[in-house]
């Protein structure tokens, strides 16, 4: 007898381990658990969306007649523990082989590791067969390399698998990347479609985690849960965008809007990271529908979505397991402040900070720039610790999972890794947020200003990171025109910016 352990994260219904008959001599064992809905405290929606999903594809496998042993939270026999759960199960079927699929989380790669080395039956790791790249693969690919640049690995990916190619090397459109044209700010000029959303009851799922006592951050309507939960929702998703969304997708995939939550993004991530959706199947569909519309849909528009996942996402996960464990300890900068009460309130009077974090809390959601150039920029800029950006963000968004969130919040957002990721620090004053949102235009501070009582605190937070941080950056040359800027500032006004930086780290939630 064979058990085979299910995570909630390989909800892959693809997998060569589906491809057969279903085998009498093998259970599949999938568990909702404390050990995974406590290591940080989550998004109820995340809880909710996992959950689920996960009792979805139990009802899958078993209308394919496969065996599942399905522990849900409030199940007696839950030892709410994996390991412990696991032992239990292997006993009790009698199974003389355990089978697994390698875990994304570090922790519980880790974990099943030792869990095997304690078993005196055969035991053996597969792939999830879902990444485009292995483990090692970005390793190898940057070996000899002084900088792990994501353009090139992004290049890469392009020749190896022929997306979007003319020959073996060189891109469609004669242009690898339309970055330059994916910077727009969204006026209004074009109707936004609404979401693809399901209104699905959810209720049952929220009363048993509330009963449990499991602690959550967020809201949740239980009546009008919108992510998706199963295979055919995840491909109603990818139809939606591909058909309303993508056409302008890449025009402002980096502007924010107070009235929009969502504008011309997928909502496709989570689909992803829980394996729902393959990262190949996603590119194919947006690329073939983009063919047959092209005199509608410009190529900025597709290769700026290729991009993110065939490009930043593998890549990410290649830093990962190239830089893990020590990674989740980098604090390159040193950076010791607390994260302000407001992360959990959204009461602030900064009107980016508010709309990004309230969206967030409402939604499990907020998109790439929100993250990194409205919440990930402020908690650098007032030098927050890394450990409590990270768990964070973590909790709060409905894709994130340690090996994507990581690196994106300790490497891109917080350059907590010294450059690993990013070259440069991504920081800003008020005026990139004023530039790519009309946050600004309601806010209660002015972007105009830098000193007084009604200037936007970000233009102090900025110039005070820098000078505080100049050690850090004197031999970065992506720096230098910033840093110049700054020794070449009136004393004064320096000195009145600081002052005002330290008053708002000091007491965030006054502002």
């Amino acid at each position: 007898m064979t058990v085979r352990l299910l995570l909630g994260d390989q909800l892959n219904h693809k997998h060569s381990w589906y491809s057969g008959t279903a085998d009498d001599e093998v259970f599949y064992f999938i568990a909702e658990m404390r050990q995974e809905t406590d290591y940080t405290r989550h998004h109820i929606q995340k809880v909710v969306a996992f959950f689920q999903s996960m009792r979805n594809f139990k009802d899958w496998l078993e209308e394919r007649g496969h065996q599942v042993i399905y522990y849900r939270l409030d199940d007696n026999n839950n030892e709410q523990d994996l390991t412990k759960n696991l032992q239990k199960i292997i006993k009790d079927q009698k199974a003389d082989r355990f089978e697994y699929q390698l875990p994304d989380e570090y922790r519980l790669d880790e974990q099943l590791k030792e869990f095997c080395k304690s078993l005196d039956i055969e035991t053996k790791s597969f792939d999830t067969e879902h990444f485009l790249t292995s483990r090692t693969d970005l390793t190898e690919f940057y070996e000899g390399k002084k900088q792990l640049t994501m353009e090139y690995f992004y290049r890469h990916m392009r020749k190896k698998y022929d997306i979007m190619m003319v020959n073996d090397s060189n891109p469609e459109g004669g242009k690898w990347n339309y970055d330059k044209s994916n910077r727009n700010k969204w006026k209004g000029e074009h109707e936004i479609p609404h979401e693809r959303g399901f209104r699905k009851e959810v209720s049952d799922i929220v009363d048993m985690i509330q009963k449990h006592g499991v602690e959550t951050i967020g809201n949740i309507d239980a009546t009008n849960f919108s992510w998706p939960t199963s295979r055919e929702d995840c491909l109603s998703v990818l139809n939606y965008f591909r058909k309303n969304l993508l056409i302008h997708f890449g025009d402002y995939q980096d502007a924010m809007h107070t009235d929009e939550k969502f504008l011309f993004h997928s909502r496709l991530s989570f689909a992803m990271n829980s394996k729902m959706l393959h990262p190949k199947e996603v590119v194919e569909a947006v690329i073939d529908y983009w063919r047959d519309h092209k005199d509608d849909i410009d190529i900025s528009q597709v290769e700026g979505f290729v991009r993110q996942i065939i490009g930043w996402r593998e890549y990410m996960r290649g830093i990962y397991w190239k830089e893990m464990p020590g990674y989740r300890r980098s604090n390159k900068l040193d950076n010791q402040n607390s994260l302000p009460d407001f992360y959990w309130t959204a009461n602030t009077k900064m009107n980016c900070l508010h709309h990004s974090i309230k969206q967030s809390l409402d939604e499990a959601y907020a998109h790439h720039i929100q993250r990194l150039m409205i919440t990930g920029n402020y908690a650098l800029l007032t030098m927050t610790h890394p450990d409590e950006v990270c768990d964070w963000y973590l909790g709060i968004y409905i894709d994130a999972i340690e090996w994507v969130e990581i690196t994106n919040t300790r490497g891109m957002s917080q350059f907590a890794d010294g450059g690993i990721v990013a070259t440069k620090p991504y920081v800003s004053s008020g005026s990139y947020v004023n530039k790519m949102s009309n946050y600004c235009k309601s806010c209660h501070y002015k972007v105009s200003k830098k000193t007084s009582e009604d200037a936007c605190p970000f233009n102090a937070l900025y110039w005070n990171f820098l000078d505080e941080k100049q050690e850090h950056f004197k031999d970065n040359q992506r720096m230098n025109m910033m840093m110049a800027m700054l020794n070449k500032m009136d004393k004064d006004q320096l000195n009145a910016m600081k002052k005002r930086a330290k008053a708002i780290i000091k007491n965030p939630t006054d502002f």
